[in-house]
């Protein structure tokens, strides 16, 4: 496959040819091609294991090539540690941000690269290179004596900017940068990053957020399986191009739909408010139909299904699950047949430093043993049932979930709930962080359980779903709400939305 060529005249200012990396019987880089240029975003996307983390981590020298070449403005290039490449000019943007939260702004841009005289740091010297970074990035807003602590998520991700474009980078690695940020601070990134081009840096942007690729990048190169699977100018590739570039399918074969006969009411909510949000919130919610709830952020969908699971108080309002009416704790709700997937997995989803085993059957131990005992190797051959249902690719039971990849993990957390043989499931944004393969796979099982076929067990589940994704809950659920400013709209079938009402609907234009 010819690698897509630069689009500019002038000569990248990074080059990679011909890069090879195995890791055992494992090849995760088979001769990829890839460069990016001064003042150019090149952005480069593939589902998880399609290899360009580890080509991220050889530009970077957290990981050594077994093969190819690197040139970095026209001299090989081959950092032997992370360290030694941001010296030479390549700095990571991580999606964990790596600052030091009780240093102030100003300390943390110069964290590393103090000039010193007997000893003794130079303030001024580091004042000055501080307030100069921030000044190249047009953010010169930022108190340099400010405790990182106490910025906001947005606003730190640019103090770790800041300190690589004071160190001297001229090649920026931006990783999944906006899956921490709302709406206001994407936009903010995403000026930045325009501002960072005008003054020649060169950048490499990963995202799984194909609108934001289309919307940023100049460039898009496309790794399926260690290798470049295409590319080109970003203005001439469409979405549905890029997804079958990634997936080999066509981007409409992403939402399955099954036949779905929607029965009895199994959730039903009245008036229900809490502390703050949600205000106002009635639904019904049947066996067999998957209800989406949009809105925008802050809006209260994370707080109405808390609410719902028990994890934050009720006001007022009547809550009724099933035959049993009012509140309830998360352990009763696992009991009335209830589960919820947090939007969070790594603080409230799963216990990343205990095995998949272990987190698939951590609700239920009665099928594992007798008197509230584990059997381990029950507590295995129950764990690979869900795994080989739901393709869930590890090493096995015993693997440590921190281990594995955001969709994988996030199948996990799914798992969990269908072991538990939970009717009602509350999925709140399923499908962030993780790339296009895992979200059709998402998807395909959320179809499953709806309709009452495959990992379902022949009984349809309900599934009230939040996403922040529109063409997903278009794609997926039967029936959408809107959330604003904490009351919920009244749920219409998919078939009277379009991307444009639900976000006129969550803005507060139309009444919802």
């Amino acid at each position: 496959m010819a690698f897509p060529s630069s689009t500019g005249h002038s000569a990248p200012l990074l080059v990679m040819r011909g890069i090879r990396k195995t890791f055992g019987a494992v090849t995760a880089l088979d001769g990829v091609d890839f460069d990016v240029q001064a003042g150019e975003v090149h952005a480069l996307v593939g589902e998880n294991g399609s290899g360009k983390s580890t080509l991220m981590k050889i530009v970077s020298g957290a990981e050594p090539p077994d093969g190819g070449t690197m040139r970095l403005e026209g001299a090989p290039f081959r950092p032997r540690s992370p360290l030694e490449a941001r010296r030479h000019g390549v700095g990571m943007i991580y999606q964990e941000l790596s600052l030091a939260p009780h240093l102030t702004v100003e300390e943390n841009i110069s964290l590393g690269q103090e000039e010193t005289r007997w000893g003794i740091v130079s303030r001024n010297t580091a004042r000055q290179r501080a307030r100069a970074a921030l000044e190249r990035m047009g953010h010169t807003e930022l108190p340099l004596d400010e405790p990182v602590r106490r910025l906001s998520v947005s606003e730190r991700q640019i103090v770790e900017i800041a300190r690589a474009v004071a160190s001297g980078c001229r090649v920026l690695v931006f990783d999944e940068p906006t899956s921490s940020l709302g709406g206001e601070d994407v936009r903010r990134l995403f000026r930045l990053i325009r501002a960072l081009k005008e003054n020649g840096h060169a950048i490499v942007y990963i995202s799984h957020a194909l609108e934001e690729v289309k919307a940023t990048a100049d460039r898009v190169t496309v790794l399926r399986d260690g290798h470049v699977a295409g590319g080109g100018p970003a203005a001439e590739l469409s979405l549905d191009e890029i997804v079958r570039l990634m997936i080999g399918r066509r981007v409409e074969q992403l939402y399955p739909r099954s036949p779905r006969h929607p029965g009895e009411v199994i959730l039903e909510l009245k008036e229900v408010g809490g502390v703050g949000k949600p205000t106002e919130a009635s639904l019904a919610l049947r066996r067999g139909e998957v209800l989406g709830l949009a809105g925008l952020l802050g809006s209260g969908r994370t707080e109405l299904l808390r609410a719902i699971f028990g994890l934050a108080p009720v006001r007022r309002g009547i809550i009724r699950v099933g035959a049993y009416l009012g509140p309830a704790s998360p352990a009763q709700r696992w009991a009335q047949g209830v589960g919820l997937v947090s939007e969070d997995r790594a603080a409230e989803g799963l216990a990343l430093k205990l095995d998949v085993g272990t987190n698939l059957t951590l609700t239920r131990f009665d099928r594992l043993g007798p008197a509230g005992l584990v059997w381990p190797r029950r507590q295995a051959e129950e764990a690979a049932i869900w795994i080989e249902r739901l393709g869930i690719r590890c090493r096995g039971p015993q693997q440590r979930v921190g281990g594995l990849s955001g969709g994988n993990q996030q199948k996990v957390a799914l798992a969990r709930l269908l072991y538990h043989d939970v009717d009602v499931l509350l999925l709140d944004e399923p499908t962030r962080g993780i790339d296009v393969a895992s979200k059709a796979q998402i998807y395909a099982l959320v179809d499953q359980m709806a309709a009452g076929t495959g990992v379902a067990g022949g009984r349809p589940k309900a599934v009230l779903m939040v996403s922040s994704y529109l063409p997903e809950l278009l794609g997926v659920c039967d029936r959408i709400a809107v959330m604003s400013r904490g009351v919920l709209g009244m749920a219409r079938p998919v078939s009277e939305w379009n991307e444009e009402s639900l976000m006129r609907a969550a803005a507060g234009v139309d009444a919802v």
